[in-house]
């Protein structure tokens, strides 16, 4: 388990469920991302995450992008 307060910098798919966002992490599991904007283009693409975990599995994204 990630601790809190951990830098995420991670690759997967971007995913929409119902109101919230997800990250399908490459490497398994996934996060749900507090996000600053709504980056509705890249729903369903690859992407980079950078964010902070700020609880168990949920991370506040400083960013996604495409990759």
């Amino acid at each position: 388990m990630i601790a809190i307060g951990t830098r995420v910098d991670e690759t997967g798919t971007l995913i929409r469920d119902g109101g919230a966002f997800y990250l399908r992490r490459d490497s398994g599991g996934r996060f749900e991302l507090e996000l600053h904007r709504t980056p509705v283009d890249l729903v369903e693409k690859r992407v980079r995450l950078v964010g902070t975990l700020v609880g168990p599995d949920l991370v506040n994204a400083d960013g996604v992008a495409p990759v």
